[in-house]
């Protein structure tokens, strides 16, 4: 027997006497509503009369002669024999012993201040009109930068929305024959954005200056319909079941290549270490590949291959407090969330939703996650986690809510559907403000310049 089971049953053997005791303890405590009299209140001379003479004369009433029963009288008159109280309280009763000690129950027993339960709009605090929307489950389409700035495709076009103060700008408007947009997304830095195409180009964008800075060529042969960062690598998925890594500093900017896929990668998400990459394809098939294995020379073998899917798999999300721990969502042949152990490819729990999974993102201040979904409700639910328990329903679009994203400090929730509109919910509550470090003391004189 090693060293922790010693020590784990040593510990079973003393928890289960002291709650006996504990117990016993507690009998005993009921019991203690006896009042121990007063001795200094006590008339000792008549409590032993009334014990041995008076005793004495109720059992042989016949002994008993006129002068004996005069005696007694004038004996009662003297001790105070009609007295209705014999023995006299007037201290209060001592304070029964506790089983255990105040300063011991109230260190085991801390009672924590409850949490007051966060209030959920139910409604969208925002709606705006998004026309020309593009109503194809395959495309990524919304994306909020770190600058707090929404990029959204319509069409052939690309529309800014300044969160701080609401204004609109359009980035750019491509040619009908090589449109419609098909994915955008922001690089880390919240100024530079991707813009994927129908025609399997990707440009890059200053949106500070409004220009663009160089097309990514030759890397696909169809709609690049997902794209993903990680620092400068570009990693864009194709209709071509293909995945490329871009390196955007360096002319030739096709590094590395992820084969796997057998049609087209609608999901892309790298871990927030980087070296991890999950993507999700219309064949069904989520893979996890690990950037430690990538190669340029060959096509980059996947680390797991998950098949339990039964529709596409486009909604994916990594845990921000876990890192290993990713959620997926299957399209409406499927309708389930899945959660995936990344290190060993197992799969921690499944939740069949009743709808289409659309997307999904983690709270990041509380162990929540939101999915959006399709017909018949076009709802957006809130879930806890682990335990899968729905918190709530936004309801508000009228067709699938094929997109979401989320605001840089975590609070709001952007989200397009194929109705052309696109809606701001405050779900995910305003995050706990550190309390600020106790002020130090300034040190005397600290002001004066000091003689060296």
């Amino acid at each position: 027997m090693d060293a922790g089971s010693l020590n784990s049953s040593n510990k079973t053997q003393s928890r289960y006497p002291l709650q006996d005791q504990i117990l016993h303890r507690r009998n005993s405590r009921e019991n203690l509503d006896r009042f121990i009299p007063n001795r200094s209140a006590m008339d000792f001379d008549f409590a032993h009369y009334m014990l041995t003479e008076a005793k004495k004369g109720k059992e042989n009433p016949a002994v008993s002669s006129p002068s004996r029963e005069a005696y007694r009288k004038q004996l009662a008159e003297t001790f105070n024999m009609n007295r209705t109280r014999i023995l006299a309280f007037k201290n209060k009763p001592p304070t029964p012993v506790e089983a255990i000690p105040h300063e011991i129950s109230s260190s085991v027993h801390v009672s924590k201040p409850a949490k007051p339960r966060r209030h959920i709009p139910q409604s969208s605090e925002r709606t705006l009109d998004a026309p020309e929307l593009v109503d194809d489950y395959y495309l990524n389409l919304l994306d909020w930068g770190s600058s707090n700035i929404l990029a959204i495709a319509l069409g052939n076009t690309v529309y800014l929305w300044d969160a701080s103060d609401g204004s609109t700008t359009e980035l750019l408007t491509v040619d009908d024959e090589n449109g419609p947009v098909t994915s955008v997304s922001w690089a880390p830095d919240g100024r530079h954005i991707a813009v994927g195409l129908n025609n399997s180009d990707v440009q890059l964008w200053d949106s500070t200056a409004n220009r663009q800075l160089r097309t990514l060529r030759g890397g696909h042969g169809s709609r690049v319909g997902s794209l993903a960062w990680n620092n400068h690598i570009l990693t864009t998925g194709g209709m071509d079941s293909l995945i490329i890594d871009n390196d955007v500093r360096i002319r030739s900017h096709i590094v590395e290549t992820y084969r796997g896929h057998h049609q087209e990668v609608c999901g892309l998400k790298w871990s927030a270490s980087g070296q991890q990459l999950a993507s999700g394809g219309n064949d069904n098939l989520l893979h996890i590949w690990d950037r430690s294995t990538a190669s340029s020379n060959s096509p980059t073998q996947w680390l797991h291959r998950l098949e339990d899917h039964t529709a596409a798999v486009k909604a994916l999300a990594w845990c921000p407090f876990q890192g290993n721990l990713l959620a997926s969502g299957g399209g409406g042949g499927d309708r389930c969330i899945k959660f995936w152990n990344t290190h060993t490819g197992a799969c921690l729990n499944s939740v069949d939703t009743g709808s289409q999974v659309c997307s999904l993102l983690w709270n990041k201040n509380e162990r929540e996650l939101l999915s959006s979904h399709g017909f018949t409700q076009n709802q957006l639910t809130l879930w806890k986690y682990p335990s899968m328990v729905k918190i709530s329903e936004l309801t508000g679009h009228t067709s699938r809510v094929l997109f979401m994203a989320q605001s840089p400090d975590g609070c709001t929730v952007a989200s397009a559907a194929g109705d052309e509109t696109l809606r701001f919910w405050n779900v995910f509550g305003t995050p706990e403000v550190a309390k600020p470090a106790p002020k130090t003391n300034p040190e005397p004189f600290a002001h004066l310049n000091r003689i060296r």
